[in-house]
C-alpha cells in the first residue's frame, strides 16, 4: 500500500462537493487502520518475481506489462503497487536505459503478443513521452495488442485533449480505464470519455470492489450502467488483492459473487463486468462465477489457475465451506 498522498486539484474539488463523509475519500485519504494481516503482501502478484527486465513483468505467455512510470494524478489506499508508486526517483535507471532493454526484450520473445503499459498511470507522461513509447512497442512486428491503463479519466480528465487521443488512436490503443464508483461519472469525465471516442479509442473500464465504497448491488449498477452511457464496457470487476494493509478495503469474496449474481439479473449483459481475482503470487487472474465452489483450507481458499496451478487467497470471513468432494474451479 502507497505510503504516499497525492491527488489532482480536479478530484480534490470533486470530494470536497461530495462531502466530508462521502466513501471515495477513504481510497484517498489515510482514515483507515493500515496494519497488516495474515496473507498481506507488499507484493502480493508476484510482480518482482516475474521482472526478467526491470520495469517488465511476464506472467503470462503470450502478455507483457510494463511500468512506464511510477507517477500517478492520486494515489489510491488500495494500490497493489503501493511498494513503487510516488518514488521521486526511479530505481531502474533512465527512461531511454530501461525502454532500450524493455525493446531488446520483447524482440527476442516471440511469442508476447499483447503488451499492456502501466504504472504509475501513463497519462501523466507528456505527449511526447508516451508517443515514444508506443512507437516503440509498435516497431516489434510480433505485437499484435497495445493497452495502456489509466485513471486519468476519473481523476484528471483535463488531461485528455484532442492530441492526446490521436497519439492513442494513431498507435491502435485499447485504453483500459479505472473506475471504482458513479460519483466518477462527471460532465468533465464524460466530456474527456467523449473526446477519446471520438477518435476512435476503444474503452474498457476496471472496477476494483472496496469494502463500504462499492459492495451493493445499486452502486455497481449505477457505475456499469453510466460507463456504458459514456461507451465504456464494464470489464473486469475485481476482488481486491492482498497489498499490505488493505484489509479494510477487502470483502470477503463471497460478496463478489452475490453481487454478481444480482447483477445478472438486473443489467443488461454488455454492462456486466467478469469478476475476477488475481491470484497471490503470479497465477494470474481467475474468473469466478455465482455457482463457483471453491476448495477451502482454514482461512484460505485455494483457487486453480489457467494452468492448472494452486494459488491461494485470504479469506477469512468469506464463509465459503469445503465442497464435499474439494472440487477446483
Amino acid at each position: 500500500m502507497s505510503n504516499h498522498v497525492q491527488i489532482s486539484a480536479y478530484y480534490q474539488s470533486l470530494l470536497e462537493s461530495l462531502g466530508p463523509d462521502h466513501p471515495l475519500r477513504r481510497t484517498v485519504f489515510p482514515l483507515d487502520d493500515f496494519s497488516p494481516e495474515p496473507g498481506d503482501s507488499d507484493d502480493p502478484l508476484g510482480e518482482e518475481i516475474h521482472s526478467p527486465v526491470p520495469g517488465l513483468i511476464h506472467t503470462y505467455p503470450d502478455k507483457v506489462l510494463l511500468l512506464a512510470t511510477l507517477n500517478c494524478a492520486v494515489y489510491c489506499r488500495y494500490c497493489t503497487r503501493g511498494r513503487l508508486v510516488g518514488k521521486t526517483t526511479n530505481p531502474w535507471g533512465t527512461k531511454s536505459e530501461i525502454q532500450s532493454r524493455w525493446f531488446q526484450w520483447l524482440g527476442k520473445h516471440e511469442k508476447v503478443r499483447d503488451v499492456l503499459i502501466s504504472g504509475g498511470d501513463p497519462l501523466t507522461l507528456s505527449d511526447g513521452e508516451l508517443d515514444g513509447l508506443l512507437a516503440g512497442v509498435r516497431k516489434t512486428d510480433h505485437v499484435r495488442t497495445v493497452r495502456v491503463g489509466s485513471k486519468a479519466p476519473a481523476v484528471w480528465p483535463q488531461r485528455i485533449t484532442p492530441a492526446l487521443a490521436d497519439i492513442l488512436a494513431k498507435h491502435r490503443v485499447w485504453l483500459q480505464l479505472h473506475f471504482i464508483h458513479p460519483a466518477e461519472l462527471t460532465q468533465e469525465t464524460t466530456q474527456a470519455c467523449d473526446t477519446l471516442a471520438a477518435a476512435g479509442v476503444p474503452l474498457v473500464s476496471q472496477t476494483v470492489l472496496l469494502k463500504g465504497i462499492n459492495d451493493d448491488v445499486n452502486t455497481l449498477t449505477g457505475l456499469f450502467y453510466g460507463l456504458l452511457e459514456r461507451r465504456v464496457k464494464p470489464y473486469y470487476l475485481f476482488q481486491c488483492d492482498p497489498v499490505t494493509g488493505s484489509s479494510s478495503f477487502r470483502t470477503p469474496v463471497e460478496k463478489g459473487l452475490q453481487l454478481i449474481s444480482e447483477l445478472q439479473g438486473r443489467v443488461s449483459g454488455l454492462a456486466l463486468p467478469v469478476f475476477a481475482l488475481d491470484a497471490p503470487g503470479g497465477g494470474g487472474k481467475i474468473p469466478l462465477l455465482p455457482n463457483s465452489r471453491f476448495h477451502r483450507e482454514g482461512n484460505e481458499i485455494v483457487l486453480t489457475n489457467y494452468e492448472g496451478k494452486e494459488y491461494r487467497y485470504p479469506d477469512p470471513e468469506g464463509g465459503i465451506q469445503p465442497a464435499a468432494e474439494t472440487p477446483r474451479l
